[in-house]
């Protein structure tokens, strides 16, 4: 039995290593204090679900054991991609669901991504958990719930094909790096009238080609590699779990999802006209205007796919996105992050041209860094943000923004700097109009960061 361990428990799920922080165990344990917080709610029945890992069938297996000797009913969806999970709690009889998903982390990393009564939780909602398993572990319900299995694949992938129409044949490639949206990602494509090139749609929990996470270049290699090779027009990829989308161009650029988002907010404001559109702070400077210039009102917002998702329900947003490659379309889908409808709804719009490459390519850029992270002990994050919020000057800028940390911007880029909510790590990203300007900002932020730890083992 592994111990119980509050480290697990994170900011916007929980998340640890099998046999060492995470096992049958705790996710038991798990199940009884999300299915006592449901019947709090007025939740008698939570939806599960689990991706490919190895760990997946005996974590769930003991979670729905759990959520049964709470009292709640359980209805199982197998092995399914986690917007399949967020899409039950809006479709079925039952507004809150577990995702057994270890998203885009090694293989021997497992975790619960959780929506309860329709919101998907977060912060001091998750470490109420840990209390909780901590004062009752082990208490049962006089009467358990009951367990059924739901396959929802054909309704999921029938929704969408019902609501996104391609506008001429398109022959793409799909990359899911082993994930669990291989098994869906082919024939959701295929049934909107694509022609797909398949690359490691196997589902295989050791992802032994390359790791499942598109917002890093290297896993993107082998689609960038498919494209030069064949007669595809478009590379899509997604994330061990389905709920981030990766583009690339036939050329071989990449398009983050800042930039995506300009594609999609373009069009959803073409049908909500003056609509606030989210995006987190990671995301372009030439996002804000461009939502401006479409119609929007751009509002800049925390990085976290719960935080979004209950901005978005704060706000009525019609879209929201994350740099890390969450989109959130509330316009004609139901609010949730999914990059399986994302990666649909893109397709719907490049096959209005006739070279869809060339209409992402010509999306507004700059000169930019990837994510760069300092790592520190534990806590270390936390004091060297609050220090620079406190006592940092950045001569030359035109307004510093800390929603999330410090966004600090100036006449010719922005610089970031956020402690990461899941891990002791300080995030960064860089951005301007010439290297030059890069490599000035890099350097205001090089020496305020040294000030606060002048043995920081700065990534830039």
């Amino acid at each position: 039995m592994v111990a119980l361990s509050k480290t697990i428990f994170k900011a916007y799920d929980i998340r640890g290593v099998i046999d060492k922080t995470l096992d049958d165990g705790i996710a038991h344990a798990i199940g009884q204090a999300f299915g006592r917080a449901a019947l709090a709610k007025g939740e008698r029945t939570v939806i599960i679900g689990r991706d490919g890992r190895l760990s997946g069938p005996s974590l769930t297996a003991a979670l729905a054991k759990g959520l049964q000797s709470a009292g709640v009913d359980v209805i199982d969806l197998g092995m399914v991609a986690t917007p399949m999970v967020y899409y039950a709690t809006n479709v079925l009889a039952a507004r809150s669901g577990i995702m057994v998903t270890g998203s885009h982390n090694p293989p021997d990393y497992n975790g619960f991504k959780m929506v309860l009564a329709s919101e998907a939780i977060h912060g001091t909602t998750i470490t109420a958990l840990h209390d909780d398993i901590a004062a009752n572990d082990g208490d049962t319900a006089a009467t358990a719930g009951t367990y059924t299995t739901y396959d929802i694949r054909a309704e999921y992938i029938g929704r969408i094909i019902d609501d996104v129409k391609i506008a001429r044949p398109i022959k793409i490639a799909v990359d899911c790096g082993n994930g669990v949206a291989g098994a869906f990602a082919g024939d959701l494509f295929r049934g909107m009238g694509c022609d797909v090139i398949e690359l490691f749609c196997e589902v295989d929990g050791t992802f032994p080609n390359h790791h499942p996470d598109p917002a890093h270049p290297e896993n993107l290699q082998d689609l960038i590699k498919c494209l030069q090779q064949t007669d595809a027009e478009i590379g899509i990829a997604f994330d061990g779990d389905g709920d981030r989308l990766g583009v690339v161009t036939k050329n071989g650029q990449i398009i983050y999802p800042d930039r995506q988002m300009m594609l999609f907010a373009a069009d959803v404001l073409s049908r909500n006209p003056g609509a606030e559109i989210l995006y987190d702070v990671k995301c372009t400077r030439h996002l804000g205007p461009w939502i401006a210039k479409h119609g929007g009102k751009p509002l800049m917002w925390k990085t976290g796919h719960s935080l979004v998702k209950a901005k978005l329900r704060e706000t009525g947003s019609p879209l929201g996105g994350e740099m890390s490659g969450h989109i959130f379309f509330k316009d004609r889908w139901y609010g949730f992050d999914d990059g399986l409808y994302s990666g649909a709804r893109l397709l719907e719009l490049l096959t209005r041209e006739a070279d869809p490459s060339a209409l992402l390519n010509s999306l507004p850029m700059s000169d930019s860094t990837p994510e760069l992270h300092l790592h520190l002990n534990e806590g270390e994050n936390v004091a060297i943000i609050e220090h620079l919020r406190t006592h940092a000057t950045f001569p030359g800028s035109d307004s510093v923004n800390d929603i999330d940390g410090l966004r600090v911007e100036y006449p010719d880029g922005f610089g970031l700097a956020r402690s990461s909510n899941t891990t002791p790590v300080v995030v960064m990203r860089f951005e301007a109009e010439t290297p030059a300007a890069l490599a000035r900002i890099q350097g205001d932020f090089r020496r305020v960061i040294l000030a606060a730890k002048p043995d920081a083992a700065l990534p830039f």
